[in-house]
C-alpha cells in the first residue's frame, strides 16, 4: 500500500518560554495560522506542543508551507505521514518515504509511554525492516548519514514520520506585542525595518509622505506594494498616506536650505506619532541604520526625535547596508524598493544637508512656521487604505 505525506506538522518556538502566559501566545499564532491559509481547505488540529494541517487536498502542500513558513512565532515545519501507533503501519509507512538508496538513521522519540518498544528498539526494528524492504541498498549509520527517518509517538494514539523539517519565521505571533507605526518610504531600509519589528510581535501600521505632483503615482504604488510584501508576514496593514509638498514647500521658503531634512524629518515624525496614538500605536518605527546619510548621524537622530513622546524603534541602526539587502532580497522587497521613483525626501535634497544639527536651531528655524497648522492640514487631509493579505 503507497502511503502519501498527509499532514504538515508546525513546531513553535520562543513561546515555549512564556509560562502563564503561554495560552495567550498560543491563541495569538493560532489565529494567525488559520489567517494565513485562507481559502484553502484543511484541517487544524493539535496536541501537547504541536499543531497539525490535516485533510487538505495534495496539490496544495507546497502552497500551504510557503504560506506557513512567513507565520511569525512558528519554529519549523515538516510535511509528514500521520499513522496508526502501530508497528506494522508505521513500517509501511517509513518504507513509503525513504529513498531506496543511501545511508540513513532512525530517530524515535516516544512520547506515548504506552508502546511496548522503548525508541531504540523501535528504531532499530525499523531500520531493520526498511533493510530488507529494499534488498540492501540502504545503510545504516547514526553518525554520518544522509537523511535522518523522524518518528514521533504522540499521546493521541497517533505517530508521525518525516525526513524535512524546513525553518519557519520564528520570532513571536504578530500582534502580541501590540502596534506600532512604521514610517514607510520606497527605499530599502523602512520595509526591512517593519518586518524585522513584526518578528518581535508588533502590529504593524504604516505611513507614508506623498509630494504630489514632484512624486508620481507609480512612486506611491510603489510603496504599496511593499506593504503588500510584508502583509505576508504580519497580516493587513493600515496605510496612511499623508500629503507633504505644503509643507515641504514652507519649510524650503523660510528655513535654510541645510536644514531642509532635518525640519522635513521633525515634520515626518509629528505627523507620524499623532496618526499613531489616534489609531493605538505605542511606538514608531523607522529604517535609519547610524550614519548610513546625514539624517542618521547620532545628533540627527536626536533632534529628531525630541519631537516625539512615543518611542522610536530603529531595528537596523546597528546593520550594514549589505546585510539589510540580503533580508530584503529574502522577503521579496528589494527589486521593488530600486524601482526608479522618487519618494518625498528626495525632491527638495539639499547639496549639503547639515550633519551634526543642534536642537536648538532647529528650534529658533521652525519658529518661522505655523507648525500646528501645517501637522493639522495634513492630517485633515490623510487617506487612510487598507493593504490587505488577499487583495
Amino acid at each position: 500500500m503507497e502511503v502519501k505525506y498527509n499532514c504538515i506538522l508546525i513546531r513553535f518556538g520562543e513561546i515555549f518560554l512564556k509560562g502563564n502566559n503561554r495560552a495567550y501566545f498560543e491563541s495569538l499564532l493560532i489565529k494567525n495560522i488559520k489567517n494565513s491559509l485562507t481559502g484553502i481547505d484543511y484541517r487544524f488540529s493539535k496536541t501537547q506542543g504541536r499543531y497539525y494541517i490535516e485533510e487538505f487536498n495534495p496539490e496544495d502542500m507546497d502552497e500551504i508551507i510557503s504560506r506557513l513558513t512567513k507565520v511569525f512565532g512558528i519554529h519549523s515545519i515538516s510535511p509528514t505521514v500521520k499513522v496508526k501507533t502501530d508497528f506494522d503501519e508505521i513500517c509501511k509507512a517509513a518504507a513509503s518515504i525513504t529513498p531506496s538508496q543511501g545511508v540513513f538513521r532512525v530517530t524515535v522519540k516516544r512520547a506515548d509511554k504506552r508502546f511496548p518498544m522503548t525508541s531504540m528498539e523501535l528504531g532499530a526494528k525499523i531500520g531493520g525492516y526498511l533493510l530488507k524492504h529494499t534488498g540492501g541498498k540502504l545503510k545504516v549509520n547514526l553518525f554520518e548519514y544522509d537523511f535522518d527517518l523522524n518518528v514521533d509517538l504522540r499521546e493521541s494514539g497517533y505517530s508521525y514520520l518525516f525526513y524535512d523539517k524546513i525553518m519557519g519565521a520564528q520570532g513571536l505571533p504578530t500582534g502580541c506585542s501590540g502596534n506600532a507605526m512604521l514610517l514607510l518610504s520606497g527605499g530599502i531600509d523602512s520595509p526591512v525595518a517593519g518586518y524585522v519589528m513584526a518578528k518581535r510581535g508588533l502590529r504593524i501600521f504604516a505611513i507614508h509622505y506623498h509630494s504630489f505632483p514632484y512624486t508620481s503615482e507609480l512612486a506611491l504604488q510603489k510603496v504599496k506594494d511593499l506593504a503588500k510584501k510584508l502583509t505576508a508576514y504580519c497580516g493587513d496593514i493600515k496605510l496612511a498616506v499623508v500629503p507633504f509638498t505644503e509643507i515641504q514647500y514652507a519649510i524650503h521658503e523660510h528655513c535654510p536650505q541645510e536644514f531642509m531634512i532635518t525640519i522635513m524629518r521633525r515634520f515626518m515624525m509629528r505627523i507620524a506619532e499623532r496618526i499613531a496614538i489616534k489609531n493605538e500605536c505605542g511606538a514608531l518605527i523607522t529604517g535609519e541604520a547610524l550614519g548610513q546619510v546625514a539624517s542618521q548621524t547620532m545628533q540627527s537622530i536626536q533632534v529628531t526625535n525630541s519631537v516625539v513622546t512615543l518611542p522610536v524603534f530603529r531595528p537596523l541602526i546597528g546593520s550594514d547596508k549589505s546585510e539589510i539587502i540580503d533580508i530584503a532580497n529574502k522577503i521579496d522587497t528589494f527589486d521593488i524598493s530600486i524601482r526608479p521613483y522618487e519618494d518625498c525626501c528626495t525632491v527638495f535634497l539639499p547639496k549639503n544637508p547639515v550633519i551634526k544639527p543642534k536642537i536648538e536651531d532647529a528650534v529658533e528655524y521652525e519658529s518661522r512656521l505655523d507648525i500646528e497648522a501645517l501637522i493639522d492640514k495634513a492630517v485633515e487631509n490623510t487617506v487612510m487604505e487598507i493593504i490587505s493579505v488577499e487583495d
